[in-house]
């Protein structure tokens, strides 16, 4: 008995220091509102900005589309815990379970929430553009968790990378539950592996972070000239509602007025540059040129990148 006493101590010392030590648990994300777009179509606007302790990781648009069989997710988000968020809304709606989750490019601030629909609907299909899943699988999955992670202050602890295994391409199209989803991939836009998304039956385009409303994001993994090129492949579509990847969702005002952006910013550049200017010397004549954009969200962050990187892009069609 002394020794069965002993064991139980021993084994209940070595149980508390093992809960001791553990890593906490990632703090939970607030519930944001599902607003309803269309008939079957919702979005969750989550805040503007960058990854950071204050939002945990959540500061993209999640969408879901619920059909007749099940949900379709596009861009959950960034981590396990803004996944689960977003499952919590979605179950305020329908019990239906989520069939399919689709990414609109290899950013992880929109798909590593991909894990929370893997755990609880392990037979749902994942898509993405076979650039995203390459470059996914290469390195980026790895470098946006520990990115992530450091962003948030740990907020994304236990985020594992769920990879898309299905591949969608310009012109394709997935047909789930009576709803039509087409396909859009602009070559060399945002990240060179983008798609947008078409929810046909309710004229609703699902944009990515080929178009920001109100908010600028980093260029340095896209074109200018192949943004401009997806956001007229997206105003051709006339659609009736436009989700950007950050920004509030509306008409098609928001994708001319970011285009308008691309291209004065495109224009200006190529203009200084044939003048023989640099960069910093060109930066204070177009900041003028783009006034109407100062309040944009990282407007002061992402502006004077925008203008070296346009000048590289305009130095490198130089060799085209």
């Amino acid at each position: 008995m002394k020794k069965m006493i002993h064991s139980l101590i021993i084994w209940f010392g070595v149980a508390l220091l093992s809960v001791a030590h553990s890593a906490p648990a990632a703090p939970t994300v607030p519930d944001y509102p599902a607003e309803k777009l269309a008939e079957h179509t919702y979005v969750i606007h989550g805040p503007l900005g960058y990854p950071s302790k204050e939002n945990l990781g959540f500061m993209n648009n999640p969408a879901f589309v619920i059909t007749k069989t099940g949900v379709v997710v596009i861009d959950p988000g960034s981590t396990l815990e803004t996944g689960r968020m977003v499952l919590r809304q979605i179950r305020k709606i329908t019990q239906l379970p989520v069939t399919h989750v689709l990414n609109t490019h290899v950013h992880g601030d929109h798909w590593l929430a991909n894990h929370a629909f893997s755990d609880v609907f392990p037979g749902a299909a994942f898509y993405g553009h076979p650039a995203m899943i390459e470059k996914a699988k290469a390195s980026e999955a790895a470098t946006w968790l520990k990115n992530m992670k450091s962003m948030t202050g740990g907020a994304s602890e236990g985020t594992k990378a769920v990879i898309p295994d299905n591949e969608v391409i310009e012109g394709g199209s997935l047909k789930v539950g009576g709803i039509e989803f087409r396909i859009y991939a602009p070559e060399k836009a945002h990240s060179h592996t983008d798609i947008m998304i078409e929810v046909v039956e309710d004229s609703v385009v699902i944009l990515g972070d080929n178009v920001m409303s109100k908010r600028f994001g980093r260029m340095d993994d896209g074109t200018f000239r192949g943004n401009i090129v997806a956001c007229d492949k997206a105003i051709n579509i006339k659609a009736k509602h436009y989700i950007p990847g950050h920004g509030q969702s509306g008409s098609v005002k928001l994708v001319k007025d970011y285009r308008d952006y691309l291209a004065t910013i495109y224009s200006e550049v190529s203009k200084h540059y044939e003048a023989g200017m640099a960069d910093f010397e060109m930066k204070p004549l177009i900041e003028k040129t783009v006034s109407a954009y100062h309040n944009w969200s990282g407007f002061e962050d992402e502006f004077g990148r925008h203008i070296s990187l346009a000048v590289l892009e305009v130095e490198r069609a130089e060799f085209e």
